[in-house]
């Protein structure tokens, strides 16, 4: 044995002496899993330096964090989270003034829909094509000698806003919508540089010419959505005002509290208020003087307690003075808007509001407004829903928290005004669905009795089906509920305003009803869209009626079962689409589908979706899109099960790889799962296959052998002829396990120096360090070929290495060969550590042969002479730490798996102990626990030989 280069081992005591000492545990009291409780006792304060901790309550028997009951639930993240204000951080009185607003703010609760949530909705409704005109003032100074008395002041700003309504204005015609909107968010921004470089009048010009644009209805199907823009321009102004005086009320710093009582503002700042209230009193024309009135609402806080009750009811009057009904109604809207939030206490103004509105309301059918209605060819329907926003929004205010006794009393006012469509539109959408819902049949007798000539029927519906997807209908109505407004809703001659109500009403319908009638609704949606193909134009509806079906039918056999489901999946023609409702559609069946499912129905349905989704994938795909694909189709994949039917799961597996072969994730999974198919069969016939159950396996393995090169990704390719290999060798198939690993081998030399790891370029090193590890130990339990040499696999895997070519910094060949030399030293032993079940590996087949022990050996010193040549070569200044290291590593290979008894490996060991110090940068701490060690393991039996190897190992005073 003096060629013995490893030591023999037995692992089973090894295993014993490495073993934790074991206590013996009582586990009536203790377990590690068990929530943690933490007793404190009652003792003494300590005032412990650094100790905050007073000691309280006697022992807690309740479930305690220890972690967060030190936190009383401040946990400081949050509360940074919750101190930083995401656009800005602010001086403390601006902190002061935020807080402030909030607290204004939430006067009205969260249940409220704010104006800001509307917004976007009337921008988008509410468009024309037409050439829109405005007024931009000069706003050019005229200059005026200043006069010592003041009423000369008082005159100049007065001539300056009298300048802006009469001279220096310039109209600018014919502009696009999309251009008057940019040239309103101009004056916005120059309202707000006007306000920062001190100019105050030039401000208060922009928001006067602003206001004014408000009277004029020349193109009135964009009247809506320019109140929007034109009023977020008076809520700058009136924000900016109301900042201003607060900032003047600030004495020593310390700003005013949120509740502050108006003696509380300094005569300077009441002053200035005044001021502001003067001039706006000044302008002559009522639409501007009433507009920026109402925008400083909020300002008669600072003058007295009841400024703002009284101004109310005096900004509501001035309304009747507006001639024009929706210049009116929108007036009213903006009052109300601004009441709620400065004074949302104060309801019977809102009242007083409306129902001055419902005095008025004949107007809207008067003469003025029809010849108006003839100029502009808007028919009559139209115009009345460019009325629903400010009525929605004015019942809306009034509505909120309102007793039921309050809203019943609106209803009967709306019912006696005769024609009353758009009034009940405006109801539905503002009152409560709960006090809708509840008079569902009573909606639906007003709905019918309305006049066909005015507002759309159609729209009434639909806010009757809104209310109902949000509130249930007493029981006994609701399949009557149904009929009345589907009777309607089919005889619509015009696809878009079918859609838009058919949208609403499928919800309502998979809501109490079983699939007949959701299958009859999407019949009739199909016989609706189809002609013309007006479904081109409805996509975004289609899709919400398919996301509402899968929300309320999650049951897949059931939702496939509905006959008009598929159909009307066939709508979607254009591929975008289609794939984001397949999408919509699988993500459903991931989340609700709880057992795996073999259902025909199911199956071919689902595969249907699935190789929609894969086969948009095309080369301008993104990465990140093909990732979320497969996702969904891997999640499908993974659900569908044959139970016992191997055959069937397997060639179910086969039809899906031809289906899903562009994306590369797909085939992953599939190898995976034919590999559990394998191991299951496995597992099923305990190990004993049959020639049936063999075949099959093998069948299994060349699916995955044929598979893996089609894929792109070189690791992947690596790690799955590995892990097929193993699965091949677990099921005795040992030819075909050994081409799994040839494959590997031969792959080895195309592992590129750099990789992509997840968008970004990384070294691949470390990655095939990993792998030829792993490889390493399966190679231990794989046989050798009879009509192969002695380890053709380990040999053939060691010239694939020892030609890579590796970094010139990197010292992995040398980590490689040490841990070849790990698995030939376990090759040498008499039983192998651990093997396959049912696969005699080379211990067996060998039975210890000298010959066979002579080729690892010769083996082993090729291997060891490739390290010491790589260490030589680290002899340069600049190597010599990596030197160090890579010998004690080497140093503590041959400790653990050598036969020190060989006197060459013997002195071999010790001129690496003595390499790793040479130059001074071995680690003290780690020569000295290594030293140790071996003193340690001296004392046991077989290993007498330490003692003196450890007389031979210096340690280096480090000089």
């Amino acid at each position: 044995h003096s060629l013995r280069h490893a030591r023999s081992r037995n692992y089973v005591s090894e295993s014993e002496v490495c073993k934790l000492e074991s206590v013996p545990l009582d586990f009536g009291d203790y377990h590690p899993l068990k929530p943690i409780t933490v007793t404190e006792s009652k003792t003494k304060k300590m005032n412990r330096k650094g100790s905050t901790s007073s000691t309280s309550s006697s022992s807690s028997s309740s479930m305690m964090d220890p972690l967060s009951s030190v936190l009383d639930g401040t946990d400081p993240l949050s509360l940074f989270a919750a101190a930083a204000d995401p656009v800005t951080t602010v001086p403390p009185t601006d902190g002061a003034r935020r807080k402030r607003e909030k607290d204004e703010s939430s006067a009205v609760g969260s249940d409220f829909e704010p104006w800001s949530s509307k917004r976007g909705e009337i921008l988008a409704r509410y468009t024309t094509t037409e050439k829109l005109s405005i007024v931009s003032g000069g706003c050019h100074r005229k200059s005026t000698t200043t006069g010592s008395a003041v009423s000369e002041k008082v005159r100049t700003r007065l001539e300056e806003l009298d300048d802006l309504e009469e001279g220096s204005q310039k109209e600018l015609l014919n502009l696009t919508q999309q251009d008057y909107m940019n040239r309103i968010e101009e004056l916005n921004q120059s309202l707000k540089d006007a306000w920062s470089s001190d100019q105050k009048v030039k401000a208060l010009k922009i928001v006067i010419q602003c206001s004014k644009l408000l009277s004029d209805t020349t193109v009135i199907q964009f009247y809506p959505s320019k109140f929007v823009l034109i009023t977020d321009i008076l809520d700058t102004f009136g924000k900016l005002v109301y900042e201003r005086i607060l900032s003047m009320c600030v004495d020593n710093r310390v700003s005013l509290p949120d509740n502050f009582s108006p003696e509380s503002v300094n005569d300077t700042a009441k002053e200035t208020c005044l001021n502001w209230f003067f001039k706006i009193a000044s302008i002559r024309e009522l639409i501007p003087r009433f507009y920026v009135e109402a925008a400083i609402l909020k300002c008669n806080k600072f003058l007295s307690k009841t400024g703002i009750s009284e101004c109310l009811p005096r900004l509501t009057s001035m309304i009747r003075g507006i001639g024009d009904p929706l210049v009116a109604v929108y007036a009213r809207a903006y009052l109300c808007r601004v009441g709620m939030e400065v004074a949302p206490q104060l309801k019977e103004s809102l009242n007083k509001n409306f129902f001055d509105f419902l005095l008025t309301f004949k107007q809207i059918h008067g003469d003025t407004v029809q010849n108006q209605l003839v100029v502009q060819c808007v028919e009559i329907p139209l115009y009345l829903t460019l009325y629903s926003p400010a009525i929605d929004w004015i019942l809306q205010c009034i509505a909120y928290h309102a007793p039921d006794v309050l809203l019943t009393e609106m209803m009967e006012r709306c019912k006696k005004l005769g024609n009353n469509a758009l009034l009940l539109n405006s109801v539905m959408s503002a009152f409560r669905a709960e006090f809708i819902a509840a008079r569902s049949m009573d909606f639906i007798g007003m709905i019918k009795e309305c006049d066909e000539s005015g507002f759309p029927k159609h729209l009434l519906f639909r806010s009757l089906g809104l209310n109902l997807a949000l509130a249930d209908p007493p029981e006994n109505d609701r399949l009557q509920i149904l009929n009345e407004a589907w009777k309607v809703i089919t005889k619509l001659k015009n696809p878009q305003d079918y859609i838009n109500c058919a949208e609403v009403w499928v919800e309502y319908t998979c809501r109490h009803f079983t699939k007949r009638e959701v299958n009859t609704v999407l019949a009739d949606v199909i016989k609706h869209m189809t002609p013309d193909r007006a479904f081109e134009d409805a996509y975004p509806q289609l899709q919400s009626i398919i996301q509402k079906v899968i929300t309320y039918i999650y049951d897949f056999a059931l939702l496939f079962s509905v006959e008009k489901f598929l159909p009307f999946l066939d709508m979607f023609q254009k591929e975008s689409v289609r794939v984001e409702v397949c999408k919509c559609i699988m993500e459903s069946f991931i989340k609700h589908q709880q057992e795996s499912t073999k259902d025909p129905v199911i199956l071919n349905a689902l595969l249907h979706i699935c190789k929609t989704m894969h086969d948009s994938v095309n080369a301008l795909t993104l990465e990140d899109e093909k990732r979320t694909l497969a996702a969904l189709i891997n999640g499908f994949i993974k659900m569908v099960s044959f139970g016992r039917d191997f055959e069937q799961q397997l060639s179910f597996y086969v039809e899906a790889r031809s289906m899903f072969c562009n994306l590369e994730p797909v085939l992953v999974q599939l190898i995976h799962s034919v590999n559990q198919l394998a191991m299951e069969t496995r597992r099923v016939m305990k190990g004993n296959h049959s020639r049936k159950t063999a075949a099959f396996v093998r069948a299994c393995v060349a699916f995955c052998f044929i598979t893996i090169p089609s894929l792109s990704s070189i690791f992947t390719r690596l790690n799955l002829y590995l892990h097929s290999g193993q699965v091949a060798l677990a099921n005795q198939c040992l030819s075909q396990a050994d081409a799994f690993f040839k494959a590997a081998v031969s792959l080895v030399p195309e592992v590129p120096k750099m990789i992509s790891v997840d968008g970004k370029m990384r070294p691949s090193d470390a990655f095939l360090l990993e792998f030829l590890c792993n490889f390493f130990s399966t190679l231990l339990v794989v046989p050798d070929h009879p009509e192969q040499g002695v380890l053709f696999l380990v040999r053939g895997l060691l010239n694939v290495i020892q030609d890579y070519t590796w970094e010139d910094n990197s010292d992995d060949k040398v980590r490689i060969y040490t841990n070849v030399l790990h698995l030939l030293s376990a090759m040498t032993q008499e039983a192998f550590i651990y093997h396959v079940d049912k696969v005699d590996s080379n211990d067996t087949l060998y039975g210890g042969d000298s010959k066979f022990l002579a080729e690892i050996n010769k083996l082993s010193e090729t291997v060891v002479s490739q390290i010491l040549d790589h260490l030589k070569t680290l002899g340069k200044e600049e190597t010599l730490k990596r030197q160090s290291q890579l010998a004690l590593y080497f140093f503590n290979t041959i400790l653990a798996h050598g036969d020190l008894r060989n006197n060459r490996l013997n002195q071999l060991s010790v001129n690496l102990w003595n390499l790793a110090q040479k130059h001074g940068f071995a680690d003290t701490k780690t020569m000295v626990k290594t030293l140790e060690y071996i003193k340690r393991r001296s004392k046991q039996p077989e290993m007498s030989h330490f003692t003196d190897l450890a007389l031979r190992l210096p340690l280096q005073s480090r000089t």
